[in-house]
């Protein structure tokens, strides 16, 4: 049930702004289990009545949009020119598959055999990229899209290896899916879900939906870069695939509760549960916007080791998500007391 609902989410379009379907695919599995609301932004927010009222009000969060491409002018020959959503490695997209609605594109750009010596040893600029959809002229391509349409790589998911998951996405569909888990299941504590909108553009939505919720507690569901590959020195790998769910002290948007950071650990182990701390001060998450949102919260961000993040390949592992998954319902009893 859960890796087919991972699999099915990251076969949804969702780039930040978008997330009308992917929001849809997630209601329709709670919408029995919880009460639910989708405010003015697009986020969805769910409460799971519990055995007990829990002595603080929990919130567990996970964004539903993905990085992706926004058409932002047409050429007279076709061609469509773009910007990126949230943050996109240039190198990795020249020559990729997309999906703009139904319509089907290629990145392309200058061939190697045209480039300079210089240009050659450099990202191509995002100036130097286009989508080509096979228009033939500039009407014809505005007949198929328009302006502010958003472009998602297309990617297959597959299962590889002992356990890897392959996938647009994975970012953070999985904590989506971790998220929907939870919210069908048994819980022992009154609990709140938000499944937010516009993360890798500035994590507004969980601005939004902390505000409403009013949590004491936040507990951010998420991915987080692994660099356990070659010519990345040790100490600097930030997390490792089977090792466990990361549970971050800071990052570039927070300083997350130390007493909650060490209850985390101390929970995880208790319970058996692999876990491991985020090795260094690397990217964000919208832990920090539930963070200040009204009176303010105490807050702990919990993630699935990810490699090859916003790229349209991610990789993770079925047993860190199994164990992340524990985690977070030994933090729901553990935290709900």
């Amino acid at each position: 049930m859960l890796y087919d609902l991972i699999e099915k989410l990251c076969a949804l379009p969702g780039v930040s702004g978008c997330e009308d379907a992917v929001r849809e695919a997630i209601l329709q599995q709670i919408r029995q289990d919880c009460t639910c609301k989708v405010d003015a932004l697009g986020n969805l927010l769910a409460f799971k009545k519990g055995a007990r009222r829990p002595g603080k009000t929990i919130l567990l969060s996970a964004h539903m949009d993905e990085v992706g491409l926004i058409v932002t002018s047409v050429e007279e020959n076709g061609l469509l020119r773009f910007s990126t959503v949230g943050g996109i490695d240039k190198r990795t997209i020249v020559g990729r598959a997309v999906q703009i609605g139904k319509t089907p594109g290629v990145i392309g750009c200058k061939p190697v055999h045209m480039r300079t010596s210089e240009e050659k040893d450099k990202a191509v600029p995002l100036d130097g990229l286009y989508i080509d959809i096979g228009a033939k002229n500039r009407e014809e391509a505005l007949s198929l899209v328009s302006l502010g349409d958003r472009a998602v790589f297309i990617s297959h998911y597959c299962e590889m290896g002992d356990g890897y998951l392959r996938g647009r996405a994975l970012d953070d569909r999985i904590g989506c899916a971790l998220l929907v888990e939870l919210a069908k299941s048994p819980l022992p504590y009154d609990t709140w879900f938000a499944f937010t909108v516009q993360e890798e553009t500035g994590c507004t939505g969980a601005i939004t939906a902390a505000a409403q919720v009013c949590p004491e507690i936040g507990i951010a569901v998420e991915t987080t870069t692994a660099c356990d590959i070659p010519g990345v020195e040790e100490g600097r790998t930030v997390c490792k695939l089977q090792h466990g769910p990361v549970v971050s002290h800071m990052d570039r948007g927070t300083l997350y509760d130390m007493k909650l950071y060490a209850r985390a650990l101390e929970i995880a182990q208790a319970r058996g549960i692999p876990c491991q701390t985020k090795e260094g001060v690397y990217g964000g998450n919208e832990s920090r916007s539930v963070q200040v949102a009204g009176s303010g919260a105490q807050v702990l961000a919990v993630s699935v080791p990810c490699r090859y993040l916003h790229t349209p390949s991610c990789v993770a592992h079925r047993s860190d998500i199994g164990h992340t998954l524990a985690l977070l319902q030994a933090l729901v009893e553990e935290l709900g007391a």
